[in-house]
């Protein structure tokens, strides 16, 4: 590790990985994969004892739950799961008044606020204020980061875990591979668009051919559309939006298929659920997933996964797959623990993010464990 690098890192949140440089999130990947290695080997890296790990999710999770707790224990923090729908948010708090009381007790602060268009991310950065706010008017030393633990336009811990799997299992360098990132039938609920979003933004960063396939009505929002191809532009890579699923496997080194909203209707959702109107909510939610089951087809099965190299692409899935819809029973059986290995990059990120923001002399403490 570079002491240089690491210390820009130092007290650093993450909401989104568009707030982080390219260079910055090499360092943050490099520290991923040195805590794991250590992990692994059996190092106890328990360097935040006696310090709250708060969560707030107002969604249900598995794998980032657990990542959350996972991470926070390895660096001997205690973990604290707080349901978000079980706050004083749902009586009108405000996210700046969340974060002020949060912070009196949190020393890193992880959200998942993901299903609702416009609201999610922009809670985490009024939840941040409230802590800046609470600690530069107390005077309190303490360094609280803020981790977006999915929102409604970015899952940076997801899709980094998920650039670090890539590296891993395709080779550290990116540049050139073609990586399809599909739409896939659900018949469960409309999923956020979060995942997708930030795959397109994210790994265009890196040199790769990003091809993203939907049907018609499945638009992502314009602002992670724009940076794909502003990234792909600059890494040398490239981005195309493509209306078959096929032409997006063919050849593909990674495929990516996984389910989201159509577009129209989870904009329509941000008005009802202002407005507190249940009953809307509900038809809204029963027209998307009619609006899916039109696209039963789009599958990831063992016809599309011929097409890609060797026909034997990486198939990759932020999890839970809808077996059977998104992805056929049989690819999934080959996949089941590559897609867990996958997931459990997430505890590294996490780890990373909260030891680059937190530690003093994380730099030092490492290079004692190699010593």
């Amino acid at each position: 590790m570079v002491d240089l690098a690491l210390a820009a890192l130092r007290g650093r949140s993450l909401l989104a990985t568009s707030d982080w440089s390219s260079a910055d999130l090499e360092t943050l990947l490099a520290l991923a994969a040195h805590l794991e290695r250590l992990d692994r080997a059996g190092h106890r890296l328990d360097w935040l004892t006696a310090q709250l790990a708060y969560a707030l999710f107002f969604d249900n999770s598995t794998r980032t739950k657990s990542a959350w707790a996972g991470a926070g224990a390895r660096l001997g923090m205690q973990p604290v799961i707080v349901d978000g729908g079980s706050t004083q948010v749902a009586h009108g708090e405000t996210a700046e008044e969340t974060g002020a009381m949060l912070g009196m007790n949190a020393h890193a602060l992880g959200i998942r606020h993901d299903l609702i268009l416009g609201e999610g991310n922009r809670f985490m950065q009024g939840v941040k204020r409230g802590i800046d706010g609470y600690l530069d008017s107390t005077g309190d030393p303490r360094v609280v980061p803020v981790v977006n633990l999915q929102c409604d336009v970015d899952h940076p811990t997801q899709t980094l875990a998920d650039l670090a799997w890539l590296r891993e299992r395709l080779g550290g360098d990116l540049s050139g591979r073609k990586i399809a990132v599909s739409w896939a039938y659900s018949p469960s609920y409309a999923k956020p668009l979060s995942v997708p979003q930030g795959l397109v933004s994210l790994l265009t960063r890196f040199g790769s051919r990003v091809v993203l396939a939907h049907p018609e009505g499945y638009d992502l929002l314009d602002e992670p559309l724009a940076a794909a191809r502003r990234h792909a532009s600059e890494s040398g890579g490239s981005f195309e939006v493509t209306g078959s699923m096929d032409e997006a496997f063919a050849d593909a080194d990674a495929v990516y298929p996984k389910s989201w909203g159509p577009l129209t209707l989870m904009q329509e959702r941000v008005e009802a659920n202002r407005a507190g109107d249940a009953e809307r909510m509900t038809d809204i939610e029963s027209r998307a997933l009619e609006q899916n089951a039109r696209h039963r087809d789009w599958i990831c099965d063992e016809r599309r996964m011929g097409l890609t190299t060797g026909g034997g692409a990486l198939y990759m899935h932020c999890l839970p797959a809808d077996i059977g819809a998104e992805v056929s029973a049989s690819v999934m059986d080959r996949y089941r623990t590559e897609v867990a290995r996958e997931a459990n990059k997430k505890v590294y990120v996490i780890m990373a993010v909260l030891a680059a923001a937190k530690v003093e002399d994380l730099s030092g403490r490492l290079a004692a464990l190699e010593a």
